[in-house]
């Protein structure tokens, strides 16, 4: 029974990320031929959808089984690029767009209420995605993946969905209530990048972390988190302050002070 619920695990991202591409792909052409839907948004989605399906292809899994660098690149494919450009492919937007009217409106509650203000903010987003690469490498739940079946597919799972719901808190382009200011966001990604980067480190020397790897694949999979890792969450920043819009100035609307005697 634990074997089947492994396997249907392991199979959901991919089955998932199929389904949300082919769905995408086609309202996005309804849209494009109705008001008008950006080529860049589609292309970006497309691709996050097959990075996921890439990440978890049989070639790439056995790669990450076998050596640790592989692992890595895994992490970075499937933890924080796919997410940067699904979350870029703007899909609640376009999923509003396509629904009829009244289910679009009783989606806007659940998007505007209490739930969707708590996920749409950085601290609860980063306390999973960074708490949780903190556990996976600090503790003995990586040698656990990597003998149990389903706690290796329940961490791909979290993997995907922690860095999908960080990147849509930081930077996503879709409508979200009480979203945090670009300070607030600046810094709770600029605590990710230190998290990141201290575990990189640690990985790569092979100090406090809870992973039995040889030492050559350590080096190697600390290197390629450390500089891939950097690399795309520059792309994260960039992508944050595109949507950063200056708050317009004001008019002074106070009457100039006349000296006495003036007129």
């Amino acid at each position: 029974m634990i074997d089947l619920v492994a396997q249907l695990l392991g199979w959901a991202p991919l089955l998932l990320a199929g389904l949300a591409g082919t769905a995408y792909a086609w309202g996005a052409a309804l849209e494009r031929e109705r008001r008008g839907w950006p080529a860049r948004r589609t292309a970006s989605f497309l691709a996050g959808t097959t990075l996921v399906v890439l990440a978890l292809s049989p070639d790439v899994d056995a790669w990450a089984d076998r050596d640790f660098a592989g692992h890595a690149a895994q992490h970075l494919l499937l933890a924080m690029l796919a997410p940067l450009l699904l979350v870029l492919g703007a899909p609640t937007t376009l999923l509003l767009r396509r629904l009829p009217h009244r289910a679009a409106r009783r989606l806007g509650p659940l998007l505007h209420g209490p739930v969707g203000r708590v996920l749409a903010h950085p601290v609860p987003a980063l306390v999973l995605s960074s708490g949780g690469l903190v556990v996976l490498y600090l503790t003995p739940l990586y040698e656990l993946s990597t003998r149990h079946d389903l706690v290796h597919a329940l961490v791909h799972v979290h993997l995907l969905a922690a860095g999908l719901l960080f990147t849509w808190a930081i930077a996503g382009p879709d409508p979200a209530a009480g979203r945090a200011s670009v300070r607030a966001r600046l810094v709770a990604l600029g605590v990710a990048v230190a998290v990141h980067a201290t575990l990189s480190q640690l990985l790569h020397a092979g100090v406090l972390v809870r992973v039995d790897e040889p030492a050559q694949e350590m080096r190697a999979a600390g290197s390629l988190m450390y500089f891939g890792g950097d690399l795309i969450e520059l792309l994260l920043a960039l992508a944050l302050l595109a949507t950063w819009r200056p708050a317009p100035r004001r008019a002074d609307t106070q009457v100039p002070h006349r000296p006495a005697g003036a007129g």
